[in-house]
């Protein structure tokens, strides 16, 4: 048994100061000055103690732009735990041979987890056979599905199948996440910049405009009220987004925001450095305006989430870097 002694915890609803018995690896009492002589005391004075971290949003060995994602259900997982994050939530790719050999091929991916894991379905097609086979997602253990209003001709669904899914996953006590970008702005904007021979960084951002993720948000959030179904918003990154969802809210839409520590601390000035492409994500940084909005949308609860969108890679992917006294090497970009 574990004693935590004179700690600061932290639930969901209070702050309080007390001691936590851990019997078998569950927490069996919490109360002031507990007394357990059996038991190994940990002096949790002046420290805080909470509950393990729920990052949901992860992308783990995944295979996108020739290379593979760093890191794994292995790597990734240990790296979670070591920040205090116990459980995490992965995004099942969705492969042409159907959902059930699309979340067979991700539970054996997973097979070294190191913490608690769960998945969501990236939902990148979608027809009839797509439409009648979804409920048995939630056989699965799967309730969220993802849709993409970017990365047309590979990720993207048109309005129409995003609004089908949307009703089905009222259907079936599902919900559906967004990623929110305008991808036909996107798909204009990027032979222009690589034609005027803007290949640096900061251009990734300024390809991907900000009112392109404040538009699609607040057309998906449309579709969702008329569906009556719920919607998340995921890795939102713009001022606009924030002002979209916090409209969307207050008129009675079922919709949630999710946000990620990257845009809250770092901008696109960071990608004009010597190592920019080092800050490079999708959506990209924005400008210090759009930080200070999304912390008052934390703040006021406009957003609900804070999740990391994983998906890490290796800076040059030419040369190994030891990992657990081995050389590992993924081959990637440089």
């Amino acid at each position: 048994m574990l004693l935590i002694k004179s700690g600061t915890l932290i639930t969901a609803s209070d702050t309080y100061q007390a001691d936590i018995l851990v019997k078998d690896g569950k927490i069996v009492e919490i109360g002031q000055a507990l007394h357990v002589p059996d038991a190994e005391p940990v002096d949790a004075s002046n420290k805080l103690v909470l509950p393990g971290g729920v990052d949901p949003h992860t992308h783990f060995d995944l295979e996108m732009f020739d290379t593979v994602s760093s890191d794994d259900h292995y790597t990734g997982h240990k790296a979670a735990a070591f920040g205090g994050t116990t459980t995490v939530i992965d995004f099942v790719v969705q492969e042409p041979q159907g959902f059930k050999y699309s979340v067979d091929l991700w539970h054996e991916k997973a097979q070294k987890a190191a913490i608690d894991y769960s998945f969501h379905m990236n939902l990148t097609h979608f027809d009839e056979q797509v439409a009648i086979d979804i409920p048995m997602l939630v056989q699965m253990g799967i309730t969220t599905m993802k849709v993409f209003t970017a990365y047309n001709g590979r990720l993207r669904l048109d309005d129409g199948s995003i609004f089908q899914a949307l009703r089905i996953a009222k259907e079936n006590g599902m919900m559906v996440m967004l990623h929110a970008e305008n991808g036909d702005v996107i798909e204009a904007l990027i032979p222009e910049a690589l034609a005027a021979g803007h290949t640096t960084p900061e251009w990734h951002a300024l390809t991907r405009p900000a009112w392109g993720a404040a538009d699609a948000g607040l057309r998906v959030a449309g579709m969702a009220s008329v569906a009556d179904a719920p919607l998340y918003i995921v890795h939102m990154n713009a001022a606009g987004e924030v002002d979209m969802l916090q409209y969307a809210r207050e008129h009675g839409v079922k919709v949630m925001g999710e946000t990620c520590p990257q845009y809250l601390f770092f901008t696109i000035d960071h990608m004009r450095r010597p190592d920019g492409a080092k800050w490079v994500c999708s959506p990209p940084m924005r400008t210090e305006v759009d930080n200070a909005r999304i912390w008052d949308g934390l703040s006021e609860g406009t957003i609900q989430t804070i999740g990391t969108d994983h998906c890490a890679f290796f800076y040059d992917g030419t040369k190994p870097i030891e990992y657990e006294g081995q050389q590992i090497a993924i081959p990637g970009r440089n």
